[in-house]
């Protein structure tokens, strides 16, 4: 194809999507506009009980409305879907819009319900917005890719079969980027990340998830405990939860699995829902916890917004009655060099691939002009046999694991520490193009460390002054270092993850709501 032809198709698309949606609910979209979080409130075009509705972000007050009947799928649905419009027209976070289908399936979970008294299942009558891979009958999945414009899917993926029959309304899809590799502002589930913190969504699911960019609560599970039905098997791609309350994270993850995926999806482990994990069994009962800090990992230093979240934190936890001691890392930089290598194992072919197909060009820099600065350690990686690489992967695996088990000689609680809290990124949302570190989150890809994202604090350009120089540990720890700008970052939310072990979902869970706790009653107290 020329390169007229593929944008054309790209323009037809972008008309048909327009097109799908309802006039009256386009807004005039204010230019120059850096901050647009209150545009959904001073637009006009959400009556004030949508508002209210829209601006309910537990996830279990919303169930319980939509369970009573105070609340109708009907109107939930619809506020959610206009705000949801809104935030397509200032960020472009959506890709499939299907308002009558999403409707259609609220007026006749509310039919139920007004017939039997009963709900369809744990999620009754929630709008749920989907990542665009998770593909859905008779809609594309184009997954950033001309050539797959006019793909229709002939059936369900296991998260949406589950979804419908846990009584949810799924009602739009998000965007990716090019390949889904490339960190943009929010990473590969940046769309839904930008839907969410507009709060067009009450709950919604991306994938390899974090969320510290948009103040969200996020889970990240383990291999195979949710259902996937797809990804890389070299490092494992999972989904999780993505909202704007820790209840939104344990109410998602439990009907999932209430649900029993593993009896559709064939790689789903069979673990059930656990109370007894979730009450903290194994971790003291979760009475007098043990958190270690990651204040630097050993290959990006963090910016000062992000030590003064962990700061928070840590005071916060010990105000509670916690422990919290110093995480010493380990091997940091071998564990991201070695799945860094398994993920371009193939040299980028698939890729090429694809954007042959259609004669679109394969994004090779998300900077839309000058500043490049070269990613860590730019050296080629040395071509390897794939099994070279699990091996070693195994290995570093279990010295990880070993090492964390070897903590058990500080804590004094006779159990190693409890969670790990650190930054999931190591700074706050950055200028288009600048997205660069990913080393915090490998980690737990790698390791396969179940892990959640919580919201701390946000960007004060009064308090976050840039930090002195220190012996930088590469290039791109230098060039990090240099980004940062109190001004240019004021006000962006920041947020930290709590890393837990494999297969520890519920405790994640559980220690992540003893954590949020914790920093409201800190906060409070201070007030």
């Amino acid at each position: 194809m020329t390169d007229s032809d593929w944008q054309a198709r790209c323009a037809a698309r972008k008309q048909t999507q327009l097109d799908s949606i309802p006039k009256e609910w386009l807004i005039n979209v204010p230019s120059n506009q850096m901050n647009v979080m209150n545009v959904p409130k001073e637009c006009g075009l959400l009556s004030d009980r949508e508002l209210d509705i829209t601006e309910t972000v537990d996830v279990e007050v919303l169930l319980s409305k939509l369970a009573t009947g105070e609340w109708s799928s009907l109107e939930v649905t619809t506020a959610f879907y206009k705000r949801a419009i809104i935030a397509q027209q200032l960020t472009s976070c959506l890709t499939e819009i299907f308002v009558e289908r999403a409707l259609q399936r609220a007026k006749e979970l509310d039919e139920i319900l007004k017939i039997t008294g009963k709900v369809v299942g744990p999620l009754h009558g929630l709008p749920i917005s989907l990542k665009d891979q998770f593909t859905m009958k008779g809609l594309e999945t184009i997954m950033g890719y001309v050539a797959w414009i006019g793909q229709y899917a002939e059936a369900d993926c296991v998260l949406v079969e589950i979804l419908y029959d846990c009584g949810a309304v799924p009602f739009v899809r998000t965007n990716v980027p090019q390949t889904l590799m490339y960190l943009t502002a929010g990473g590969s589930s940046g769309g839904e990340g930008a839907l969410l913190a507009m709060k067009g969504s009450p709950l919604g699911v991306g994938t390899d998830i974090g969320g510290a960019f948009c103040g969200l609560y996020t889970l990240r599970p383990s291999y195979e405990r949710l259902p996937y039905c797809g990804g890389s098997r070299s490092i494992s791609s999972v989904l999780g939860p993505m909202t704007n309350s820790i209840s939104g994270v344990k109410v998602f993850t439990k009907a999932v699995l209430d649900a029993k995926p593993w009896l559709k999806d064939p790689v789903c482990i069979r673990k059930e829902w656990s109370d007894k994990e979730y009450e903290l069994a194994y971790h003291g009962g979760g009475k007098k916890l043990c958190f270690g800090i990651m204040w630097d990992n050993g290959v990006v230093r963090p910016h000062p917004p992000l030590n003064r979240a962990m700061m928070i934190t840590k005071r916060a936890l010990e105000a509670a009655g916690h422990i919290v001691l110093d995480w010493e890392s380990h091997r940091h930089l071998e564990i991201y060099k070695n799945s860094e290598t398994i993920f371009v194992a193939d040299g980028g072919e698939d890729y090429r691939i694809q954007c042959e197909r259609s004669g679109e060009p394969l994004i090779l820099s998300m900077l839309p002009g000058e500043g490049a600065h070269e990613t860590t350690l730019e050296e080629p990686y040395v071509k390897r046999l794939l099994w070279e690489l699990h091996k070693e992967k195994r290995d570093l695996r279990k010295s990880h694991l070993d090492h964390w088990e070897a903590t058990v000689s500080r804590t004094g609680t006779g159990r190693p520490i409890d969670a790990i809290i650190s930054p999931a990124v190591a700074y706050a949302a950055v200028p288009h193009g600048l997205n660069t570190d990913s080393f915090y989150t490998t980690l737990c890809n790698a390791m396969d460390y179940a892990t959640s994202v919580f919201p701390v604090t946000f960007v004060d350009g009064t308090l976050d002054h840039k930090h002195p120089p220190h012996e930088f540990y590469n290039h791109e720890d230098e060039a990090i270092y240099n980004l940062y700008d109190s001004g240019l970052f004021d006000g962006c939310p920041v947020g930290l993850q709590l890393i837990g072990r494999t297969q520890e979902e519920e405790a994640v869970i559980a220690m992540t709501e003893i954590v949020d706790r914790a920093l409201r009653q800190y906060e409070g107290s201070k007030a």
